[in-house]
């Protein structure tokens, strides 16, 4: 910790912590209102169909029925996050197993459950297309039949079931493999992975007299939920106020709508508040998973152990409608190089409508699928060329001052230290003497990774009270991650406050300043400079008055520590922000507010240096990270244990040490779920494992008690106080990594996810015992 620091580098507790603790938090289930309706969604059985005609007439009838909302009921809005392709309920057309196609309001949420049983709904069912494959495949069934005319944020090139496609080309790629000596080329599969919070999406909508509505729902983003509302309703954004509770997890599922538009029409129609809390199942079947992907990459290097050229083609399966799938890919293919500098690079890919399931954002954002596949190839070279693959990562990383795929300059790096860090941890250099157990085997993987933590825009508000104490109002939501005690803490180092003299706003449309939304690990890095920008004026200010009350001159003030400006040289003479908050209500100038906004447009693709089409987002600030995993594989069921594992992550700056290592440990056990046992299956269309029961997660016997979280400072230069975003580099490579653990126990390769015990032992044996399996 930096020895001027006032609140930064500190080990605070979440603010937040005593009211979970207790159980006293308030989240989406816990909120009522008075006169409150509750609902119930009927769910399409087929995966495409013409819905041809509702019958309501029964489940009117029903005990306790209030209102029933169907696609005859829904305007002609669109809403989504990049293409503009999803009605707040089905109409005219059902695209997957699951979509909601009616609602009821009921006085319980039993009457409204059996009240949407009765709803009778006649379908003209379709063919489906259920893979990628099928989608893109010609003479397909759309999916979308006027895909052509949907809203784009950007030039998707949607047409047909092509949902988006994108890509990134730097230097010759041709020429480049002729100067290749070792090349390595592979097709990579990866599968769906449920969000799975601890919290199922939730939301409860009240309209006033006037029509006005204000709305909680289980969030990342009120402004998202404003916009995905008001573009489905054709509401004007003034008539919808949007709060957030408490909310228990997100992962990049609670970012786009989920069903707030559905609760806010049941709303209007029953001129009664009305809530709805899916089930699990329903969230399972109804919301967003990871995306699926399928990608052929090809690596070369020379014989001296130089990365010379990367090549990499992707599918994506996005599910029936865009979500945040366009830009999934394009940030997949745009981080499919690595933290590593080769003399040429292509990407491409496309993202398929198929009649299942939306794809949305998750934690990673598509890394955790590309590095499967990257990082295997790096330790594959290596092999080949004899090479330590830890000294072959480091001899090919890149440094501060080099330049991105695409051609953004990459300002601080801390790859290096994190190499460092987890070489000595580990024992690195010592794994060819790790013993196994009886009837295993045992290896030691490497991967490192990188992520961004800027994008889009954000804003803040600082208020000092006429006590001197702090209101920080951002509109970046707390999801569990603890954003609003890191926040605090900025505000308290810009201030020189004591971070328990600030309280943090919850998000609320009419009264926070915008924020994008927590997603990206961009909150930190992009909030937080909005943050510190706004105590700077409040410090201006704070001189202003000082400098009256202590006739000087500004210039000769100083911000001193616990509240107070004084005068440089003179230790006695100073006032305390208490001073300054009374002045300015009561006597002169008025209460001090700062306020900044600002969007990250820093330029992230070069045309001089690389051509990109599709989504080229302006996003960066790189964070980066180096994971080492020691596992053992039971030779005779193939089963993988983790038994210890070391994440070094180079976050610019601690903010909160402590909150970082919450991050990289949760991370590292959400990333080893993906590597080895989470996957939604479909029969069909149909969501086959829709519960806990079925879909498996890692739990607390299933996780190593040796996560090593290793914090790396590398400070970025426009970082708040040097920090960068560290909520999901954690993930990214914790699937290679134990792909790369599992060859190097097993000297077997295998390119698809789950690595079940099945696909092990499949790989392990001989094939005519294989087959067997």
């Amino acid at each position: 910790m930096n020895a001027q620091a006032w609140s930064v580098g500190r080990r605070l507790p979440r603010f937040e912590a005593m009211e979970k603790a207790a159980g006293r938090a308030h989240y989406i289930a816990d909120i009522s209102v008075p006169g409150m309706l509750h609902a119930a969604v009927l769910q399409s059985p087929h995966a495409h169909a013409i819905v041809r005609r509702y019958d309501v007439t029964a489940a009117l009838s029903a005990p306790g029925v209030h209102a029933i909302v169907t696609g005859d009921d829904c305007p002609d809005g669109l809403m989504g996050a990049l293409i503009k392709d999803e009605h707040a309920i089905a109409k005219a057309k059902v695209r997957y197993v699951g979509e909601p196609v009616a609602a009821v309001a009921a006085d319980t949420e039993e009457q409204a459950r059996a009240a949407a049983l009765l709803i009778d709904v006649e379908y003209d069912e379709l063919p489906a297309v259920l893979s990628p494959e099928e989608a893109l495949a010609p003479g397909a069934p759309l999916v979308h039949e006027n895909v052509a005319a949907y809203v784009k944020v950007f030039d998707a090139g949607s047409h047909g079931n092509v949902c988006s496609r994108s890509s990134y080309q730097e230097g010759d790629v041709e020429a480049a493999w002729s100067l290749c000596d070792v090349i390595v080329e592979e097709t990579f599969q990866t599968q769906a992975q449920a969000h799975l919070s601890i919290e199922p999406c939730g939301a409860l909508a009240d309209i006033d007299p006037s029509g006005r509505i204000t709305l909680w729902s289980a969030n990342q983003s009120v402004f998202r939920v404003q916009a995905n509302v008001c573009e489905s309703l054709l509401l004007p954004m003034s008539k919808l106020r949007c709060l957030t509770p408490r909310v228990g997890g997100g992962f990049g599922n609670k970012m786009e709508a989920h069903i707030q538009p559905i609760v806010v029409m049941l709303a209007q129609k029953a001129r009664r508040p009305v809530r709805l809390i899916l089930t699990r199942a329903e969230d399972f079947e109804m919301v967003r998973v990871g995306h699926p992907f399928s990608f052929r990459m090809k690596t070369g290097a020379s014989r001296d152990g130089q990365l010379i050229a990367r090549e990499v083609e992707a599918t994506l399966d996005g599910g029936a409608f865009a979500d945040d799938s366009p830009g999934v890919l394009a940030f997949s293919l745009r981080t499919s190089t690595g933290p590593y500098r080769y003399l040429a690079a292509r990407a491409s890919g496309v993202v398929a409508y198929t009649n299942k399931l939306r794809s949305g954002a998750f934690r990673g954002f598509g890394q955790p699928q590309m590095q499967f596949g990257g990082e295997q190839q790096i330790d594959e070279i290596a092999g080949r060329l004899g090479i330590d693959p830890l000294e072959f990562r480091r001899r090919n990383a890149l440094q501060p001052g080099e330049c991105w795929f695409g051609g953004q300059e990459v300002a601080s790096n801390g790859l290096s230290e994190c190499f460092a860090r987890v070489e000595e941890a580990s024992g690195w250099r010592e794994r060819a003497g790790l013993k196994a157990r009886p009837g295993k085997r045992r290896g030691l993987g490497l991967a490192a990774s990188a992520h961004i933590s800027a994008l889009l825009s954000t804003g803040a508000i600082v208020r000092m009270l006429e006590d001197g104490s702090i209101v920080l109002n951002t509109g970046a939501t707390d999801i569990g991650q603890g954003s609003d005690t890191v926040l605090a803490q900025i505000c308290a180092e810009a201030l020189k406050v004591d971070p328990q003299n600030i309280v943090v706003a919850s998000p609320d449309t009419d009264g926070s300043p915008y924020n994008w939304g927590t997603t990206a690990s961009r909150v930190t890095y992009t909030t937080g400079r909005s943050v510190v920008g706004a105590a700077d004026e409040v410090i201006r200010q704070a001189k202003e008055h000082a400098s009256q009350i202590l006739e000087c001159a500004i210039d000769d003030l100083e911000l001193r520590k616990g509240g107070r400006i004084g005068v440089k040289g003179a230790p006695g003479m100073e006032v305390t922000f208490r001073q300054i908050g009374l002045r300015s209500h009561w006597g002169t100038g008025g209460p001090i507010i700062g306020s900044h906004s600002w969007v990250f447009n820093q330029v992230t693709v070069d045309p001089k240096r690389a051509i990109a089409t599709g989504n080229a987002a302006r996003s960066g600030v790189f964070s980066f990270g180096a994971i080492a995993v020691d596992v053992e594989v039971d030779e005779a069921s193939g089963k993988i244990e983790v038994l210890r594992a070391w994440s070094a992550v180079d976050v610019g700056r601690a903010i909160n040490p402590a909150a970082c290592e919450g991050q990289i440990e949760g991370a590292f056990v959400q990333g080893m779920g993906f590597a080895l046992v989470e996957e939604v299956v479909w029969d069909g269309g149909r969501v086959s494992n829709p519960s806990m029961m079925d879909y498996k997660v890692p739990t607390s016997a299933d996780t190593p008690f040796d996560i090593h979280a290793l914090i790396v400072e590398a400070e970025e230069p426009g970082g708040p106080f040097g920090a960068k975003g560290a909520g999901e580099i954690g993930m990214n490579g914790v699937a290679a990594a134990i792909a790369n653990a599992v060859a190097a126990a097993t000297g077997c390769r295998i390119s698809q996810l789950p690595l079940t015990p099945e696909r092990v032992l499949r790989a392990t044996l001989p094939a005519e015992s294989a087959h067997a399996i």
